[in-house]
């Protein structure tokens, strides 16, 4: 059986603070294959700056994978050095691939203050400077003595950075960029230079910044074994930059290392022209699709369907395109909040998981709810996942010509699935099937239709769908297979 990549970012926002993560993410690696994961996306794992608070962004120390008792603790929000690294032997022993979240962009939580000369940006247009040089107290200094030099005796102090947004001494925030420093070239054009981002910003143009990313990129590897990437906030570091890291780190290592970036913008063509900036070394999420899904939940049937993939990294460049319904960032409370209605997820993960374009990533949020907000599983998502491992196979062809009932027939040599969905009242899709399929009784896999449809010789027939939802056809035995699956535990936790 043809194995189909499938993702899983392991990890929301609101996980609690208990340092258990990795041992769940351990206990969990052989549902999490049975579903048909084929690569796991754990959340960063290095230290913090509000130590086992912080969600693994507002980076401290790169080394510190819970082993050192620095900003107030020593395992991280996810658990200790250890268990990340059992964590990682026990998913890949049942065949999937580990992907690390990788921030580069900034550091937080700085050991002590410095004195330097900076300029303070305009925050619309960072190109333009609102004041003249003068002395700002910065928190620009990393020493980590908590750490007291093992794996690395590099430390930060502002001229590897090229600049902040806090002023200690006079107690102000703003954009300070330092005096004799550029914000990097090759990055994201809002706010005319979206360089900077938060905290001390990182300086990719330093020649001991590069050269000690590169140290940290090969020992990270030889400790922790993973097998790829999740490259956050590509937008505001240099393209060029990751060109670089991947190559090198790939070429010492020995291994594909494949690498996805976060790029949030709205605009397909904005991703690809990245792409081709940093010379397809990595694929990036899909967020122009994630947003169609948005207005799709919210539109109250107001959506044309046939623009459903049009203007999305899918579209555009199918191979290098992550497709996903919702993240950490997206969930409710988070600052890119846009969140998927509960009725519209099991129509848009029909839309990543059972087509041919792009590489689904499916949401741990989505998977196991998320308790903090009272939202509970997307109930659909096991059948789905199942019906992409068994049945989401062959070629695909597309019947997308209706601004309100969209679908689409997978046809392989052992199975056929027929999907049909609705934004509107009940509907049907005149949709033909694999001739191998005929005499076949098929059946919805999501159980809104009760019908059992015998498809005719010519594999073609009428596939219904109720209102404002989404369809599964496939041969009832598969579907008996699935259900017994499900119920036998595959699906559940």
């Amino acid at each position: 059986m043809e194995q189909k990549e499938t993702l899983l970012q392991y990890f929301e926002w609101y996980l609690p603070n208990d340092g258990e993560h990795w041992r769940r993410a351990e206990a969990d690696a052989s549902h999490l294959a049975a579903l048909g994961f084929t690569g796991i996306w754990l959340p960063p794992a290095y230290k913090g700056h509000q130590g086992q608070a912080d969600v693994g962004y507002g980076v401290y120390d790169l080394y510190d994978l819970g082993e050192f008792d620095q900003k107030g603790s020593v395992p991280t929000k996810y658990g200790r050095r250890e268990e990340y690294l059992s964590a990682i032997r026990a998913l890949q022993a049942n065949g999937m691939k580990v992907y690390a979240d990788i921030v580069l962009n900034h550091r937080m939580g700085a050991d002590a203050c410095e004195e330097i000369l900076a300029r303070q940006s305009a925050g619309h247009d960072r190109n333009q400077d609102i004041s003249a040089a003068i002395p700002i107290t910065a928190w620009t200094k990393f020493t980590f003595p908590g750490r007291g030099g093992k794996y690395s005796d590099f430390q930060w102090d502002w001229t590897c950075f090229d600049g902040v947004d806090w002023d200690d001494r006079a107690d102000v925030s703003a954009v300070y960029q330092f005096e004799g420093k550029d914000w990097d070239d090759q990055v994201d054009r809002e706010n005319g230079n979206y360089d900077y981002l938060m905290g001390a910003d990182l300086d990719m143009s330093a020649p001991k910044v590069v050269e000690e990313l590169d140290r940290w990129g090969k020992w990270y590897l030889e400790t922790t074994g993973a097998d790829g990437f999740r490259l956050d906030a590509v937008k505001h570091i240099r393209a060029s930059y990751f060109t670089h890291w991947l190559q090198t780190l790939r070429q010492e290592s020995g291994k594909p290392l494949p690498a996805i970036g976060e790029y949030w913008h709205r605009d397909a063509d904005t991703l690809t022209y990245y792409l081709d900036q940093c010379g397809q070394v990595m694929r990036l999420f899909d967020v122009p699709l994630h947003f169609k899904f948005h207005h799709l939940s919210t539109a109250n049937g107001g959506m044309d369907l046939r623009e459903l993939f049009q203007g999305t990294l899918t579209g555009n460049r199918p191979a290098q395109a992550i497709t996903f319904v919702d993240n950490h960032d997206t969930q409710p409370g988070q600052a890119l909040q846009s969140w998927v209605d509960r009725w519209c997820k099991p129509m848009a993960y029909a839309c990543i998981l059972l087509r041919q374009e792009g590489t689904p990533c499916v949401f741990y949020g989505d998977l196991y709810g998320i308790p903090h907000d009272h939202i509970a599983p997307a109930e659909a998502l096991p059948k789905l996942l199942l019906a992409r491992k068994y049945c989401a196979c062959g070629g695909q062809t597309d019947y997308l010509n209706d601004p309100d009932t969209i679908g689409w027939v997978r046809s392989g040599e052992n199975c056929a699935m027929a999907v049909v969905l609705t934004d509107g009242s009940s509907s049907s899709k005149r949709m033909c099937v694999s001739a191998g399929m005929s005499g076949k009784i098929f059946v919805d896999l999501l159980e809104g239709r009760q019908e059992r449809i015998r498809i005719p010789e010519n594999g073609t027939v009428d596939f219904p769908v109720n209102a404002g939802s989404v369809a599964v056809w496939i041969p009832e035995t598969m579907a008996e297979q699935i259900h017994l699956e499900l119920k036998s535990g595959g699906g559940l936790r």
